[in-house]
């Protein structure tokens, strides 16, 4: 029989979230809050370069530095994705990496004796076609502690996040530049989880510079509520991460995270860095690449020089 992996919930309602008593997520940000530094949640596309490559980063991934961890789902529309991730899902698909495997994956983790923060990235179209929106235990018992849903209707998400908070998992919201002050402030104002704050508006992407309202939105999100806020979307390296670190209470990376994989596999285009000859070394290179770059990252946003996040919010 397969492990279980529930989380005791609390009753998050419906409208705001709140904490979900056990939820790994939860003690990640806690933790980076008491450490006086943002937390650091990174980004990976399941089944790239291979699914046995994806099993072997993700413990490195963590080890390296990493507080979180989004495993991105491979879709085969993913709309809020840019090239760099569109390609690196494109490759798992080829490979026939589905949402099953990538469940199989997330239980393998967990009962290997993983108990760091696992999120799951993916669209709405597979979890509704699987009736996971209505019955998102498997996710629970996989070992999930968050779910991002880039393209779930709002007049959705209180329904759905209910029915994630029930089983122990938060549903991760969305704040744009272009979002309106209701919507702001019914996200920043729940408990548990953290506010998904988008850096531009558009698809991801390592970007060399991000745009100059970034620190002004992150203020309007953090004053709006005590939910945690990150800030994704568009965060190149280390130099963006410790700018940006000091506004947030969390840094996503994940295109540049990839970028990096695709690198080290020395095939962004072709066959899994695991296949074939050499695939051992190959899916070691890439281990090390992508440890070393999350590393680079933690160095990057640790106390030193830098005011704590959690002093800069405002007081409740």
């Amino acid at each position: 029989m397969t492990a279980m992996h529930p989380h005791p919930a609390t009753g998050e309602g419906s409208g705001t979230a709140g904490a979900l008593t056990g939820n790994r997520l939860d003690a990640a940000f806690s933790r980076a809050r008491q450490e006086g530094r943002a937390a650091l949640l990174v980004y990976i596309t399941a089944g790239h370069p291979d699914l046995e490559t994806t099993r072997r980063l993700v413990p490195a991934l963590f080890a390296a530095g990493a507080d979180v961890l989004e495993l991105g789902m491979p879709f085969s529309d993913p709309l809020a994705d840019g090239p760099t991730i569109q390609r690196s899902t494109q490759q798992a698909l080829r490979q026939g990496v589905r949402l099953r495997d990538v469940l199989s994956l997330a239980r393998e983790l967990r009962d290997g004796g993983l108990d760091r923060p696992l999120v799951l990235l993916t669209y709405a179209n597979p979890l509704l076609v699987n009736g996971l929106l209505d019955d998102p235990s498997p996710l629970a018992r996989a070992g999930f502690d968050g779910v991002i849903v880039p393209d779930l209707p709002s007049v959705e998400s209180e329904e759905v996040a209910a029915a994630f908070a029930a089983v122990g998992i938060h549903l991760i919201p969305f704040v744009a530049p272009t979002s309106p002050d209701e919507h702001v402030r019914r996200v920043a104002s729940g408990r548990g989880g953290f506010v998904y704050c988008v850096s531009v508006t558009g698809v991801t992407g390592a970007r060399h510079r991000l745009p100059g309202g970034v620190v002004d939105l992150l203020r309007r999100v953090r004053a709006a509520g005590p939910r945690p806020v990150a800030i994704g979307f568009g965060v190149s390296g280390p130099e963006q991460a410790r700018e940006l670190a000091a506004h947030a209470d969390g840094i996503i990376v994940g295109s540049a995270l990839v970028e990096r994989i695709d690198r080290a596999a020395g095939d962004p285009q072709g066959a899994g860095a695991g296949a074939g000859p050499g695939g051992d070394d190959r899916a070691s290179a890439v281990v090390a690449a992508a440890a070393e770059f999350v590393a680079s990252l933690r160095q990057a946003i640790d106390p030193g020089g830098r005011q704590p996040a959690q002093l800069l919010r405002p007081s409740p």
